[in-house]
Parts: structure tokens; C-alpha cells; sequence
């Protein structure tokens, strides 16, 4: 009875402080906090524990998850160099950094120890960075924090697990580094295979409420395997949350991702409150604990006080240098937009552009000249192609164009005059002929068959006949001047490029032609490369931003349950605990409480909402575009994902080769259903390729689905 009396009041905690929180302008997560310290002091409150594994396995998993389901996988992929460098680099060099200063200021600890310490201290915490996520804060800097802490609790994790094995025995870099690939792909495997597995099984099930029930198991579906092969269960159950965010719009009904959205939202709430209400009931008991340690709390409190100052500092120097990085990355690919923008107009057409592209593979093997090679090819970049072969399909007619040169330098010894004389002037015909090009660098990309080619090892006799010219003839040699020296020299760089524009030209007469399937998937890598440009130049990261990342990296619920989990031999055990503690209820309070004012005080730039506006403007045009004509599996989607199968009837008419109604035999709820599942793809594959903000493509997918929810809601079709 007394459990079921806590339980009950502590949802009644978790409910008041969501209520209370936002109107005393303080996050409930520090509410809650203060609320678990307050009645743990309380003289009838018995000492609390928590069991850790109950933290790590049963609570983080399903919070990993719908934080991950709810991310945007394209802003996860475009932030991932900053996300990893964050989940890794970071973790790694803070552990150090805080090793070797709790080896230096706790008596007796020793290094290993110390960075299994600052490997517990080290994470930010997703249920932290839920804080930051509630402020006015840049998309980018949520998209960085919140993947950040998606992923490095795997790293922290794998790192402990590494410094408690060399506390007791010695380890190996390359041992530790092995570790760590092994607990994140096959991690991420199992990832992927269940979240697939989770939506081909849930696709199938038209009963809403049943398929959440089954997405509740899925975070453990994936962490338990991957806990029990020796893998992060965390980076599972992340893995599994992000193919399901993705890919579940598409497969699944309206009425079971508004059911999963709102119970999952209610999980969340209850989850994060109770860990943060348990973090604030654990205190007394660790104060206890510590009691009896040697050094007393004071000395551990600003041992605590220095960790995290000492977190913050390193943040801020990794963070620094990300910055700029960052910044370089996107001015180079800004320059790339213009090349990149003409090749999208050129590649308009995927059928024609594939077509040109045939063409000039074609003329190149029927041996046609350089000035039909160009005409074929004219306006297509070469870049224009994909892994198969397109891009050399496109890119070596231009080059061989430009490298036309005379039929007398076909092979060696072309070179020579008549009965083997050296005719200057011949030669600087032959040079001129040759074209500007021939002045730039040989291309450092020759084919397979370069040893084979003639001139392969060559030396300028071996190509240029002549007086002086023979292969260790006199005057040659690299230390030559005068002209004499001068033109072998010359005339060995252009040998070499020739050679290599032959070999050249014989891959290209080996490819096979690009069909239009390769050039639509090249067309949609420029547009995301496009989109990616966008999102990059209209959302810079400055130091103002900057500041935001390095303040808003808060230690949660991780860093106490990771301490518990230290073996009971360990040095001063209770004292790190209480360490690891002190360092994330100091985190939230002092970073969490304060970074609505440091928000404030940094003056961030606030969205543009003229470029808002417009956004949302092109969204609509794309949407009144959408023709049912150019989506046909649109109208058997509403059969199949609508969630409400039985909501379009049978029909006596003829049916099309797909299976659905024609158009002619739909009754105007059907058209309209069929009309919205277009748009929705409309909206999905504008999502995959970037093109749109993901807050503006979620609130328009949010009221599709409504829109639909409500057309089903009415009844049979043909009423």
C-alpha cells in the first residue's frame, strides 16, 4: 500500500510541477529536482536507492526512443560531423581532462579510476536537453545538442566499462578502440532491423491502439539483444527510433501515429519526471554514505564545484574551434551553389539529359570527332552522373575535346621530323595545336591500363626524336637550362598529358550508358546538396550560438545511474558517487536555471520571418500543385495505409492494372482521400530531400492527417 501511496504522489508531483513550472519561468525538470532533495531530508522518508540498471535498461531505452523518433532524420544527417565529434572527441577528452584531475586532487584514487569518474561525468543527458529544446534556441543548435546526447552515453559508456578493466588489469588502445566499433555497429544493426521489422509488422495492423502497445516493447526489442551481445542497448534503441521517425509517415495510418504521438508524449512526461523526482530522493542516502568517507562533504562539494567547472571549459574549447570548422563548410559549399544550381536546370529532364550522355558514349566509340562529342554534350556538367559511370560519361568528352591535337602525335616517336630531324618550328606548331589546356597539370587519375600505354617509364628520347633528344643523349638530364632544355621539358609534360587523355578516352568507350534511373537519383543528390546549402547559409552558427551549445550541455539522470553502477571495491566509492551527483543536480540548477537569462542576455538573431513566410508559401504552391494524375498509388494507399480499409467500398467497375478504382468509378470522399495520401507524399519526399524547414513540413503532414482522421470519421464513402 505505501508503494502504490508513493506512486500516486508522485504523478500528482510530476502534474503539478509540468503546471507549475512554466509559470514561475522554471524549467519542471528543476522543479521536480528541488522537490526530490526537499522530502528526502523529511524524517519519516526512509533512505532511497535507486537500482541503476533499472535507470540504464529500463528507463533511458523508451525516452532514447521517442526523442529519436520524434528527431528529424535530415537535420540528424546534415549536424552528424558536429553530432559525432561531439559523442566522441569530446567525451574522450573530457574523461581525460577530469581523470587527471580527480587522480591529482582525491588521495589515492589513481588515474583509471579517475577517468572512469570523468567518463560517468562526461554525457549531457536527452532528458536535460529537453530544457534547451523549450527556449527560444536555433534549430541548429537543438538538432546538434539533442543528437549529441542521443549517442554519447554509448561512448561514455563503453569508456567506464574500459577504465574499470584497467584499473584492475592493463588494456590496449587498439583493444578499447575495437570495443567501442563493435558496441556501436552491431548496435546500430540491430537498430535498423528492428525499427524495419516494428513498421512491417505495424503496417499490417489496422488497429491503432494495438500498434502503440507494440511500439512500447520496441526501444527493448532492440536494447535487450544488443545489451546481451556485449553492444550499446542505448545506440539500439536510437537507431530504431530514427528508421521508425522516417520511414513510419509512409507506411503507417494517421490514426496510429497520432495514437503513438499522444501516448508516447504521456510516457515521456512520466518518465523524465520520475527520473529527475529520484535524482532529488537519492540525495539523503548518499549523504550518509559519504558521511563516513575520510574527506567529509565539503571538500567533496567543491571537488564537485570544479568537475563541472571543468566540463564547461573543455565544452568551450571543443566547441570553439567546431564553430569554425562549421563555418568553413559552409562558405565552401555556398561557393558550389551557382555549379550546382545550373547542373539541377540541365538535369531538369533526367530522360534527355540520359539520352545525351548515351549519345556521346556512343559517339566516343564509334571514333567520332571532338566538335560532335561537344555538341552532343553541351550543357551537361560533368559531374552529372552517378557511382555507375555517369560522371565519366559526362566528364571526359569535355576533356578530350579540349585536348584535340593533331593525328601526327598519335603513338611515340610521333614527334619526330622528317628523317628524324629536329624542326623547332614544327614543334611549336605541334604545341600550339595542342590547345590551352595543355598547359594546366597532368591529372593525377590515370587508368589501369597506364603501364601498358606507350611512354609508361618514358624519357623524352623515347618519344621525341631529334638531335639532342635521345635518351641520355647530350645536354639532357633534369639540371638543363636554355631553351633546348626547356622545350624537352615542355614537351614531356604535354607526352604524359596525352597519354593519360588516351586512356582516358578508352575507360570512357567501356562504360555503359547512364539510363534515367541514374540520372534521376544524381538529380535528387543535387537537390538535397542544394537544400543542405540553404540550411546551412540561413541558419549560421556564430559564437552567440556557440554559447547556447556550450551552456546547454547539462548532466542529467545518466551520470547518477552510471556512478551506481561502479563496482563495490571501488576507491571511495561512496565519495564518487556523491561527486557524480553533485555535478548533475549542479549542472541543472546552475546551467538549466540560468540559460533562459543567458539566452536573454545574448540577444540571439530571431527567425526570419519573412523567409518564414515564403517557405510556407512554396509549401502551399507545391501542395496546390499536386495532381492525383502524377501519384496513382496514391489512390491504393487509402486501402492499404488509410487505417480504415473498410472505409472505401467495393465497386462494380472496371478497375485499373493496379487494382484501384478508376477515377471515373471513385465517389468524391474516395478522390478526396486519394488526393490527400498524393499530398502527403508530396510532402514526405520533400522532407527526404531537404527542401522545406521541418517544423513548417511537420504542422502541414500534422494537418493532412487530420484532414483525413476527420473525411474517415464521417462514415462510409458513398454517403
Amino acid at each position: 500500500m505505501e508503494l502504490l501511496i508513493a506512486g500516486v504522489l508522485a504523478l500528482l508531483g510530476i502534474a503539478g510541477a509540468a503546471l507549475l513550472g512554466p509559470k514561475v519561468r522554471v524549467a519542471s525538470p528543476l522543479v521536480l529536482v528541488a522537490l526530490g532533495i526537499a522530502v528526502s531530508f523529511l524524517p519519516f522518508v526512509p533512505a532511497f536507492q535507486v537500482e541503476p540498471e533499472l535507470i540504464l535498461a529500463g528507463v533511458l531505452p523508451p525516452l532514447l526512443y521517442s526523442a529519436s523518433v520524434s528527431m528529424p532524420a535530415m537535420n540528424f544527417r546534415r549536424e552528424f560531423a558536429a553530432i559525432s565529434g561531439l559523442s566522441i572527441v569530446l567525451v574522450i577528452a573530457s574523461s581525460v581532462v577530469l581523470g587527471l584531475f580527480f587522480a591529482w586532487v582525491i588521495p589515492g584514487l589513481g588515474l583509471w579510476w579517475g577517468i572512469a569518474l570523468g567518463a560517468i561525468v562526461s554525457p549531457t543527458d536527452a532528458v536535460a536537453t529537453s530544457i534547451a529544446k523549450k527556449s527560444p534556441v536555433s534549430s541548429r543548435a537543438i538538432a546538434i545538442l539533442e543528437g549529441e546526447s542521443l549517442l554519447n552515453d554509448a561512448t561514455a559508456l563503453v569508456l567506464l566499462r574500459t577504465a574499470i578493466a584497467g584499473a584492475a588489469a592493463s588494456v590496449s588502445l587498439w583493444g578499447t578502440i575495437g570495443s567501442f566499433a563493435f558496441a556501436v555497429v552491431v548496435a546500430a544493426a540491430l537498430g535498423f532491423v528492428v525499427g524495419r521489422l516494428n513498421l512491417f509488422v505495424r503496417a499490417r495492423i489496422q488497429n491503432a491502439t494495438v500498434g502503440t502497445v507494440i511500439s512500447f516493447t520496441v526501444p527493448f526489442l532492440a536494447s535487450i539483444p544488443a545489451e546481451l551481445l556485449g553492444a550499446s542497448g542505448l545506440v539500439a534503441a536510437v537507431v530504431a527510433g530514427l528508421v521508425t521517425g522516417r520511414l513510419g509517415p509512409r507506411v503507417l495510418s494517421p490514426q496510429s501515429r497520432q495514437s503513438d504521438t499522444q501516448n508516447w508524449n504521456t510516457v515521456e512526461m512520466v518518465l523524465e519526471g520520475a527520473v529527475f523526482l529520484l535524482m532529488g530522493l537519492e540525495l539523503s542516502s548518499i549523504f550518509a554514505d559519504v558521511g563516513e568517507e575520510r574527506l567529509g562533504v565539503g571538500p567533496t562539494l567543491l571537488i564537485a564545484l570544479g568537475a563541472l567547472l571543468l566540463t564547461v571549459l573543455v565544452r568551450a574549447a571543443y566547441v570553439a574551434p567546431l564553430l569554425r570548422g562549421l563555418k568553413r563548410r559552409s562558405e565552401r559549399t555556398a561557393s558550389m551553389k551557382p555549379r550546382l544550381t545550373q547542373m539541377q536546370s540541365v538535369l531538369s529532364d533526367p530522360a534527355a539529359a540520359a539520352a545525351r550522355a548515351s549519345g556521346m558514349i556512343e559517339a566516343a566509340r564509334s571514333g567520332q570527332s571532338a566538335e560532335q562529342w561537344r555538341a552532343l554534350g553541351q550543357g551537361v556538367s560533368a559531374a552529372a552522373a552517378d557511382d555507375s559511370g555517369a560522371a565519366q560519361a559526362v566528364a571526359a568528352p569535355r576533356e578530350v575535346a579540349a585536348s584535340e591535337v593533331p593525328a601526327a602525335l598519335q603513338g611515340p616517336g610521333a614527334l619526330r621530323g622528317p628523317a628524324g630531324s629536329h624542326d623547332p618550328a614544327a614543334l611549336q606548331d605541334v604545341s600550339a595545336s595542342q590547345g590551352p589546356d595543355a598547359s594546366q597539370g597532368p591529372d593525377a587519375s590515370q587508368g589501369p591500363d597506364a603501364s601498358e600505354a606507350p611512354g609508361s617509364g618514358w624519357a623524352p628520347g623515347a618519344v621525341v626524336g631529334g638531335p639532342g633528344f635521345a635518351q641520355g643523349g647530350p645536354g639532357y638530364g633534369p639540371g638543363v637550362q636554355g631553351p633546348d632544355g626547356a622545350l624537352r621539358a615542355d614537351l614531356s609534360r604535354r607526352a604524359k598529358q596525352r597519354i593519360r587523355r588516351q586512356l582516358r578516352r578508352r575507360q570512357l568507350r567501356r562504360r555503359r550508358p547512364p539510363t534515367v534511373e541514374d540520372m534521376t537519383r544524381f538529380t535528387t543528390r543535387i537537390t538535397r546538396t542544394l537544400a543542405d546549402i540553404d540550411y546551412l547559409v540561413q541558419a549560421p552558427l556564430g559564437w552567440r550560438e556557440g554559447a547556447v551549445v556550450v551552456w546547454a550541455g547539462m548532466r542529467g539522470a545518466v551520470t547518477v545511474a552510471a556512478a551506481q553502477t561502479l563496482p563495490q571495491d571501488t576507491p571511495n566509492r561512496s565519495l564518487l558517487v556523491l561527486i557524480a551527483f553533485v555535478v548533475a543536480a549542479l549542472s541543472l540548477l546552475i546551467q538549466g536555471g540560468t540559460l533562459p537569462l543567458v539566452i536573454r542576455m545574448l540577444k540571439l538573431t530571431p527567425p526570419d520571418e519573412e523567409l518564414a513566410q515564403d517557405e510556407r508559401a512554396r509549401l502551399f504552391a507545391l501542395l496546390a500543385e499536386t495532381a492525383l494524375d502524377d501519384h496513382p498509388e496514391a489512390a491504393a494507399s487509402t486501402t492499404t495505409s488509410s487505417g480504415s480499409s473498410g472505409d472505401v467500398p467495393d465497386d462494380d467497375g472496371p478497375d485499373e492494372p493496379d487494382g484501384t478504382a478508376p477515377p471515373a468509378a471513385r465517389t468524391p470522399k474516395q478522390q478526396a482521400l486519394a488526393l490527400i495520401a498524393a499530398k502527403r507524399t508530396v510532402l514526405l519526399d520533400a522532407r527526404d530531400d531537404g527542401t522545406f524547414n521541418a517544423d513548417t513540413l511537420d504542422a502541414a503532414l500534422s494537418a493532412l492527417d487530420a484532414e483525413q482522421i476527420a473525411l474517415q470519421l464521417q462514415g462510409n464513402p458513398t454517403a
